[in-house]
């Protein structure tokens, strides 16, 4: 008969810890958006470990013994409480006694908490059971996501070496970021994945979420190729002066949007292909269709125009940021760079009239966008800089 007892008392043990553990941040949340205050918070949280939490020591009994001035003392004192409790009962205020908000509030998180601790083991379950059915498109998103923020990683620090950079190192990195694209497409090609990156749409209409693979196997692939492509760019304009860093770094970004701009309407077949099923009625596939490509057009030219704008700095003779210095100028500023201390090469003066080397202060600009010795703020750039050789890291499911 000891048995059902122990059992009986470890579940209630576990349901006990289990809501103890989902009450604690929700609460915390409540507090933080308002829906609660502190104090009534406080008053659940201390009444519930009164509840759960008995005092040891509540058996015992203290007795003492008073002689006749303590009881007159004692008696004295409990007529000034009554009075006290009289008068708060008149006034209309009783701070012990909880009022009916701070109940319902009580009431309702208590349920609140109960239901998600109902609810909580079966989503995990059902999320278990999805991860089961889809365990290698689980498995190879983890790792083709992984493989791209490292590859971004290592081309950033191989952009950041400048001339200091081997070249066959370089190669290698070349070498293994193409084999990891041929590897990946010929690992999952069965899955439609050909069709869509050439921007058609697949032979068959997909499911939501192999629609989402799809999507998300090329355009992390899209940007995987890219990264070769920077290689070869980081090969060409290896050991070379502060000029061609310039360059380089401008036919980076520009390769960046190029590729913002693929992706963008990389997903737009499927999407199409997705929405245009008429199995829900010609009239809806209609609306959906045309309201998705609607937005995918705001956002195509979006891109164009960041397109252009990259076009038109590489182009451009002259910086967004400055002009070329004159031979006046260097010399009335001391032919000395401030940022490397070094003579100028290829020199630039700013708009507060500062000179630099070209390399240094295209460097400099790509995090600050003010002068390195006042402060002063330049006129930012219409798009933002890739020169770093970074790529951008989110996904384009839309």
């Amino acid at each position: 008969m000891e048995a059902p007892a122990s059992n009986l008392s470890s579940s209630i043990g576990f349901r006990f810890r289990l809501r103890e553990i989902v009450r604690a941040p929700l609460l915390a949340f409540l507090e933080h958006s308002g829906i609660i205050f502190n104090a009534q918070s406080q008053a659940v949280l201390s009444s519930d470990l009164e509840m759960h939490h008995e005092d040891p020591f509540a058996d015992e009994v203290s007795i003492r013994i008073m002689g006749g001035v303590e009881e007159d003392a004692v008696a004295d004192g409990d007529e000034q409480a009554d009075d006290f409790r009289i008068e708060e009962g008149v006034n209309g205020v009783d701070e012990q006694t909880p009022s009916p908000s701070l109940n319902n509030n009580r009431y309702d998180i208590q349920n609140l908490a109960h239901w998600i601790e109902q609810i909580l083991p079966f989503s995990l379950l059902l999320l278990v059971v999805l991860i089961r059915q889809h365990l290698q498109g689980f498995f190879g998103t983890i790792w083709i996501s992984a493989v791209l923020f490292k590859s971004n990683d290592i081309l950033q620090k191989q952009t950041a070496l400048k001339g200091e950079r081997k070249f066959l190192v370089l190669v290698s990195i070349t070498v293994i970021f193409m084999l990891h694209v041929v590897f990946v497409y010929w690992w999952y090609q069965d899955d439609n994945l050909m069709y869509p990156l050439i921007l058609l749409p697949p032979k068959s209409t997909p499911q939501f979420w192999h629609a989402l693979f799809i999507i998300l196997v090329n355009d992390s692939m899209a940007r995987q190729a890219a990264m070769v492509f920077k290689c070869l760019l980081l090969m060409y304009y290896k050991n070379t002066g502060g000029h061609n860093y310039r360059k380089q770094g401008q036919m980076l970004t520009l390769v960046e949007y190029m590729l913002l701009l693929y992706r963008t309407l990389l997903p737009t077949p499927v999407w199409y292909q997705f929405f245009v099923n008429k199995e829900y009625g010609s009239f809806f596939s209609s609306v959906t269709t045309g309201l998705y490509l609607t937005f995918k057009l705001t956002s195509v030219i979006q891109k164009v125009r960041l397109l252009f704008a990259a076009l038109r700095a590489l182009s451009h003779k002259e910086l967004h940021y400055g002009l070329s210095a004159s031979s006046e100028q260097v010399t009335a500023a001391g032919d000395l760079c401030a940022i490397c201390q070094e003579k100028l090469r290829s020199p630039i003066v700013l708009q507060c009239k500062h000179i630099f080397c070209e390399e240094c202060v295209s460097e400099w600009f790509d995090q600050e966008r003010t002068c390195p010795l006042c402060r002063a703020l330049v006129k930012p750039a219409d798009f933002k800089s890739y020169s770093d050789g970074s790529t951008s890291l989110f996904f384009q499911f839309f």
